[in-house]
């Protein structure tokens, strides 16, 4: 089992509760429904990949070659740019900011991150390195 991915995957799933709570409880007061859905969908996406990420975790004891490790870094970097951009561009809308092109331009990033840790996923369990 690879720790690192383990011990990141844990951190992330209790970060996606957190969030998820905030979005329940506090973003709802504070603004639209539109704003309060795309934060749900960053902290719906970070739940998801950090399953994926347990799942590279745990294989990677039985399946150990270097796709593996590519999984599992897509899964941590496409949470980090899709799921991060979501929650920037939740705060940037709150706080009125019009300059918000750049964090926009990380999510779709952040979106072929996710397939990239997805297909390596798939190529790491079907492909053995000697």
């Amino acid at each position: 089992m690879n720790r690192n991915f383990l011990t990141i995957a844990a951190l992330l799933g209790a970060l996606s509760v957190a969030l998820g709570a905030f979005a329940a409880h506090t973003l709802r007061t504070i603004t639209t429904t539109d704003i309060v859905s795309i934060f749900e969908t960053g902290v719906r996406y970070q739940f998801y990949h950090t399953f994926a990420l347990f799942i590279v975790a745990f294989l990677s004891e039985k399946i150990t070659n270097k796709y593996m490790i590519w999984a599992g870094n897509c899964f941590i970097m496409g949470i980090i740019l899709f799921c991060g951009s979501l929650y920037a561009l939740t705060a940037l809308a709150i706080a009125e900011n019009v300059h918000r092109t750049l964090v926009g331009i990380a999510t779709p990033i952040g979106g072929i991150f996710f397939i990239l840790g997805w297909v390596f996923l798939y190529i790491g369990i079907t492909k053995r390195e000697k």
